[in-house]
């Protein structure tokens, strides 16, 4: 049994060696997808405010044309005002030209807005441009040291692997499923854990069970979490094994 116990040990060994390796670089891949997401948004941002200020340039030409076009309107109907013949005519006039007049002021008011509008958009812009290229540096080291990370890591990873066969296939199918069913079911992956000063994972161990587990003739489960508790000696083992 004590050969069995190693056995899974050493299996519990390469495979925390191989979950850390996964920590390592399991959180660049992440934060690498949330900065691409930044900058297609900044992106799509700095694009969006590109068009609208195109857009406000294009009112802007458009707003000052129909000023100019009102502006002669009324020197036009002033002028006729000099040689109409009658009130109504000259009511008329009147009229068009307080409608010219206030088109003037509509659109000088629009173009107040405008300018308002453009400062916002040209400080957004400013920000935006500045965020961006930022993220946009952020993003390549991000690639960069996962790259870095990934070959130095990766041969140590195949050779884990390989080890990993080789240690699975010294245990018997029984206990092997039962060792991937627990460690699949534990967010750390720690199917099989030492006791450490009478307790397994900070849990104290009733004294039966601590000298059950000290002798080394069983395998001994833990009522708290479920997992294998084993004599610390083992894994001190599994590390002069695999270093």
């Amino acid at each position: 049994m004590r050969e069995v116990i190693q056995n899974l040990v050493n299996l519990q060994y390469i495979d925390s060696r191989l979950d850390e390796l996964k920590r390592l670089r399991g959180d660049l891949p992440e934060d690498i997808m949330d900065t691409e997401t930044d900058v297609v948004r900044l992106q799509t941002r700095i694009n969006k405010n590109t068009a609208q200020a195109k857009d406000l340039e294009l009112e802007k030409a458009k707003l000052e044309l129909e000023i100019q076009d009102a502006e002669e309107l009324i020197t036009k109907y002033e002028g006729q005002q000099m040689t109409v013949r009658n009130n109504r005519e000259y009511d008329a006039l009147t009229k068009e030209i307080e409608a010219q007049k206030q088109l003037i002021e509509n659109s000088n008011s629009r173009l107040e807005e405008i300018e308002i509008l453009k400062q916002e958009i040209t400080k957004d812009q400013e920000e935006n441009k500045e965020l961006l290229e930022k993220r946009k540096e952020e993003l390549k080291e991000m690639k960069d040291n996962l790259k870095e990370l990934i070959t130095k890591t990766e041969k140590e990873e195949e050779d884990l692997l390989e080890q990993r066969d080789e240690a699975k296939a010294l245990i018997n199918q029984r206990y092997l499923r039962s060792y991937e069913r627990l460690r699949s079911g534990l967010a750390n992956g720690l199917a099989v854990c030492p006791m450490q000063n009478g307790a397994c994972m900070g849990m104290m161990m009733p004294p039966q069970v601590q000298m059950e587990v000290r002798r080394q003739n069983k395998i001994v489960i833990d009522e708290n979490s479920g997992r294998i508790v084993v004599d610390p000696l083992f894994f001190e083992e599994a590390k002069k094994i695999y270093g």
